[in-house]
This record gives C-alpha cells, structure tokens and sequence, in this order.
C-alpha cells in the first residue's frame, strides 16, 4: 500500500497539470492515476528506479506516447497541445546530430527547421561552455559535450519550460558535474526545468522539488527540503546513556530511540526544539555533553519510501 505526501507551495503560475494520468503496455502498468502540477520557476526532478514510469510519463506529455486514460494541460489550458509544445525545450533521447557537421552547422540546421534566428546559434554555444568547439565537428566530441550540444538545441527557441530524461546518464564525474552546472545556470534565467532521474544526488543537488515515483505510482510530491526535514533526528550524548535513554522515555513521546557509536539517537513523535530537549532534562539533572539536530538524507527517505 503507497501512501502519498504533499507540500504546500505558494501560487504560482502552473506550466503543466497532469490529472489522473494512465498508461497500460498490455499488462504492465507503467502509469498509475498520477496527478501533479509543475509551476514556473521552479527545479523539479521525477525520482524513482528504472521502470518506475519517469520517461512514460515525459513521453506522454511530449505527445511521443499516447496515454491510456487521464489528462493533462499546458500553460493553463490557454494552449493546444502542438502549439504549447513551441514553448517547450526538451531531450528525452541520446543526443543525435549530423556526424560530420561542425556543433554550429547542426544548431542552425535546427533552426532553420524550426524558423528560429540564427542569432541564437552564438547565445546557447556560450550557455552550455560550447563556444570555442562551435567549428569542431560533431564526430569529434565526448559524450558529455554531446549532451551540452544537445542542451543548446533544446534552449533554442528560448523555451519557458526545459524537459531533461536522465541528463547526466553515461557520463563521468567532470561530465556530470558541468551539465548540473548548467542546468543550475539556466534555472538561474528563470527557465523551469522537469528532469528525470535515478540518481538521489543529482535531484538532491540540483532540484529544489521532487516527485518520488515506485512502479508507475507517486509517494511524494513537494520541496527537496520537505522530504529531508521531515524525518529528523537528535544525536545525544551523556556521562550514562543508560540513563539519559530511560528519561527521554519518562518524558518525551519517541517514535525510535537507539543507541550508535556512543551516541543516543532520539527521533521524536513530533517536531521539538533543541532547547526544549537540554531545558527538560535538566529539570531531570540530565545535563547533555553533545545535542545535534539531524536531517535525514534524501537517500534515506528515499529507501523509506521506496521500501529500500
């Protein structure tokens, strides 16, 4: 049984709604009645396992997937969805371009397909760190210069929504680290980007919202900062932790209380100050040598709610 948490955010104008979406590959269930807004402004990443329905979902509202039941709507409605797509930047493949074409000769083939001035070949070059390779051809780059090249092409037609399937996939570290670079870069512009991925660190790291998603369902959905500080903890320690653990019990509702590594692990039923904790045990003579409030790592809640 999944259950589902949500966090209040301040109204923002919805880029893209999803209601009650589904999607039925004869018996496997990809999708599963999902529901979630996407608001300008803001880092979202779709967070699950391989085969938990990140890409069905892009897919569908990229109009590459037909859907088997639900809606969804760009931009309020205001838009069909051909012409909203205009608005939309997105990379839901390996980067696929004409081998022996320099990275400019691509990008304003691109946009001479898509009636786009070729002013804008320069200005995305310079975005994605491309601009000293613009006349290398396209046979000649790594892959992770590939996948910038191909970032360039989706902020071409300077898109208000920028839509990414597993960015960093394949890439090492130096890769890695300059495409989360840039999409901070381009969220900094004030472009909302949705992202797919596996990798805890990469939404951790770059997203300020995430949707968990386990087989097609969502767990939660709302802020990165929601998901960690929901679960915190207190490290404590004293002269006899023996002691200081059946007090706690006396006078505090506990919802897990261990002990690791000679120190007291104390996770409360409800959210409680440091100063309250060291004012009520010293009413008790408990006078704590060390009392630190921890947050519970993204991966950690992520196991929590993926049952591991």
């Amino acid at each position: 049984m999944s259950f589902v948490l949500f966090e209040n955010d301040f109204e923002l104008e919805t880029i893209l709604s999803i209601k009650n979406l589904d999607k039925k590959y004869g018996k496997i269930h990809a999708v599963k009645n999902l529901s979630f807004d996407i608001q300008k402004g803001n880092v979202y990443g779709i967070l699950g396992p391989n085969g938990s329905g990140k890409s069905t979902t892009l897919g569908i509202v990229l109009n590459v997937v037909n859907k088997t039941s639900g809606s969804f709507s760009w931009f309020g409605g205001k838009l069909e969805t051909h012409d909203a797509l205009k608005k939309v930047g997105a990379i839901i493949e390996r980067p696929n371009f004409y081998p022996y074409m320099t990275a400019k000769e691509n990008l304003e083939l691109v946009c001479k397909i898509k009636s786009i001035n070729y002013k804008k070949v320069e200005e995305k070059l310079e975005i994605v760190g491309l601009s000293d390779r613009k006349n290398s051809k396209f046979k000649t780059f790594s892959l992770g210069m590939k996948q910038r090249l191909a970032i360039a092409s989706a902020l071409l037609n300077d898109p208000e929504i920028l839509i990414l399937d597993e960015p960093t996939n394949g890439l090492d570290p130096q890769g890695i680290h300059q495409i989360r670079d840039i999409i901070k870069q381009i969220a900094n512009q004030g472009t909302t980007i949705l992202l797919a991925s596996h990798l805890l660190d990469e939404v951790e790291k770059v997203c300020s919202h995430v949707l968990v998603l386990r087989y097609g369902e969502m767990l939660y959905n709302g802020t990165v900062e929601g998901m960690t500080n929901k679960s915190g903890y207190f490290e404590m320690v004293y002269s006899d932790n023996t002691l200081l653990k059946k007090i706690i019990i006396e006078i505090f509702e506990t919802e897990k209380i261990d002990e690791q590594d000679g120190k007291v692990i104390v996770y409360f039923k409800e959210t409680i100050s440091g100063e309250k904790i060291n004012k009520n045990l010293s009413e008790k003579g408990i006078f704590l040598s060390h009392l630190v409030n921890k947050k519970v790592s993204l991966e950690e809640q992520f196991l929590k709610l993926t049952n591991n």
